[in-house]
């Protein structure tokens, strides 16, 4: 049989199509290896996964001369690791950040992760319990409470909204966020999308100002003082909401028509805005 060397130690049988390989140490121990179509099989994931773990520093398998992965049965712990952290929302960059800081990362980071599960358990909650309500509103000769059904769309959308807006924010803000939506009440809600509404017109309406004038600032100031009631003035939430609107034109189309009314003329005068008041200040 022939033989071939990785870091002093003899691996039998190196035909790369084979599965799996034995290992030789220096104590003279067999130890099972595996080429990464077989340990891909073995952890029921994909060898794209694989390759992508290995990229981001999350699970380095050794190699051979060739450059052959090769991955041992503990690198399955590990393995299995990545994979119930990330069924948790975690994302990857951050589950390598809790290997690389340890345990107390990772204690913090499962806790913010509870408190987003916690708060999308308490929405469907809600849209259980509003569900319920209509169920018994429209039973045979009672008619449906309007604010019943409409309640069950808030609670839908705002489950919606979270699930698709989500991807722009970190875990670390994603939790921020749960935490801030303690203050949401349907009368908070109407207000704060009156506001935004109103703002929008009023925008629309001075797009011919000059972008360093006194009218533009105002809206600007305005439109800076909604964005804080959300963000409670947050880096980490900031930046995340910052993507989401650059991202605009991909917004599902649930979100739509939510912008539709208003053009993008709209967003690129009060970012003239927003930079002529640094300009000047």
């Amino acid at each position: 049989m022939s033989q071939f060397l990785l870091r002093n130690k003899i691996l039998l049988d190196p035909d790369v199509t084979s599965g799996l390989i034995l290992l030789l140490d220096e104590g003279f121990t067999l130890t099972k290896i595996y080429r990464v179509q077989d340990f891909a099989k073995l952890a029921g994931v994909t060898v794209r996964a694989l390759h992508h773990y290995d990229r981001l520093g999350l699970l380095r398998p050794n190699r051979t001369e060739a450059g052959y992965r090769l991955y041992y049965l503990r690198d399955l712990e590990r393995l299995e690791q990545i994979v119930a952290l990330k069924f948790l929302g975690i994302p990857l960059k951050q589950i390598r950040r809790m290997f690389q800081c340890g345990t107390s990362e990772m204690s913090d980071s499962l806790q913010m992760q509870r408190r987003v599960l916690e708060e999308k358990r308490r929405l469907l909650d809600s849209a259980i319990r509003a569900i319920e309500q209509a169920e018994k509103a429209t039973a045979p000769g009672i008619r449906p409470d309007s604010a019943i059904l409409k309640k069950i769309i808030e609670v839908i959308e705002m489950q919606d909204n979270m699930d698709w807006s989500k991807k722009y924010y970190s875990a670390e803000a994603q939790a921020k966020i749960e935490e801030r939506k303690k203050l949401w009440s349907p009368e908070n809600q109407e207000r704060w999308s009156k506001e935004w509404s109103d703002l929008f017109r009023d925008v629309e309406a001075a797009l011919g100002e000059d972008p360093a004038g006194a009218k533009a600032q105002a809206l600007s100031a305005r439109w800076k003082k909604l964005v804080e009631g959300f963000t409670g003035r947050d880096p980490q939430i900031t930046a995340g909401l910052a993507k989401m609107y650059q991202d605009r034109p991909n917004w599902p189309a649930s979100m739509q028509p939510r912008i539709e009314p208003f053009s993008n003329q709209v967003f690129e005068f009060i970012e003239k805005a927003f930079a002529a008041g640094k300009t000047t200040s």
